[in-house]
């Protein structure tokens, strides 16, 4: 789809619950909510927005479609590199499971039945964030030794892969080594994984490059078949599981402005909240602001 058809079908309000499907729900996430087909999964992005780890009461209208969309095109990109979950022909799947309505497949994916693995697998190519916090105290980030010197937003000499737990909802991922990972997934699997996770990430990165932007960061997700075949699953590149920056506004030594939620962030840092549920409701203005981020990204790849 292109970018203009995608913006002129977005609801003026946000979908943050999905009711009334004939299917079982097997899980309920932060963003997504997930049914089983009998032989595949679907994967419905609503527009539910966190922040801190607690889901906000007001949604962003359109961001699950928008980030559906955009990993749809990343997966299609991605495919000589590794395959996705996402099945062939998904106007086909939707219309012979009857899934109908504009908005609903916009925002809905059918998948393989895959199991995913335990660990995320985080690719940092630019010091900042959580990253940049750690280089400051110890000079490494997640036990990786960094040269002296290097300043916020800096790029790294390398694309470093610093992998986290899985943890339930509602709980913090942790930072894990090399070793830790290996020990839970499995040597073999482990260096594939962390092989994949670094060559998507440059290319990425290059492709971001090319529509004007940065990918500074970013986190994957992958699950295996019966055979162990590795698959990129869930989402992929999107301002949810990655920090874009325009490319016209990268300066090294501060935090450059971001695609993503980052204003939400930024918004309620600003208040006397303690970062525990409730969150407090967002501003008309963060809400449309937000969602301009999220449009711009997704255009600056698409096109108009």
């Amino acid at each position: 789809m292109t970018y203009a058809e995608i913006a002129a079908a977005l609801p003026q309000n946000a979908v943050t619950a999905i009711d009334g499907l004939p299917f079982p729900r097997i899980a309920s996430g932060k963003v997504r909510e997930i049914f089983d087909l009998g032989d595949a999964l679907l994967l419905i992005a609503t527009d539910r927005l966190s922040a801190f780890d607690v889901i906000l009461p007001d949604g962003i209208p359109g961001k699950g479609a928008i980030l559906t969309q955009m990993s749809n095109w990343w997966f299609a990109q991605t495919s000589s590199l590794i395959p996705g979950h996402l099945l062939p022909d998904q106007a086909g799947e939707f219309a012979r499971r009857g899934i109908k309505g504009r908005d609903l497949q916009l925002r809905s994916m059918v998948v393989r039945k895959l199991q995913p693995l335990t660990i995320e697998c985080v690719v940092r190519g630019y010091l900042v964030g959580s990253g940049w916090s750690s280089y400051q105290k110890t000079g490494e980030v997640c036990g990786i030794k960094l040269p002296a010197g290097l300043r916020q937003a800096d790029r790294l000499p390398e694309p470093i892969f610093t992998p986290t737990t899985k943890a339930p909802k509602g709980q913090h991922d942790a930072p894990i080594n090399d070793a830790q990972g290996a020990a839970a997934i499995g040597v073999a699997l482990f260096a594939q994984v962390k092989a994949a996770s670094l060559a998507l990430y440059r290319f990425g990165h290059d492709r971001a490059q090319q529509a004007g932007m940065i990918l500074a960061d970013t986190k994957f997700e992958f699950g295996t078949d019966a055979a162990g075949t590795l698959f990129l699953i869930d989402e992929v590149l999107t301002p949810d599981s990655s920090r874009y920056w325009p490319a016209d506004r990268y300066a090294p030594n501060q935090s450059p402005p971001s695609y993503d939620k980052q204003f939400v962030r930024d918004h309620l840092l600003g208040l006397q909240w303690n970062q525990q549920p409730p969150a407090p409701r967002l501003p008309a203005e963060v809400i449309a602001r937000t969602q301009e981020k999220y449009l711009a990204a997704l255009k600056n790849l698409l096109g108009a």
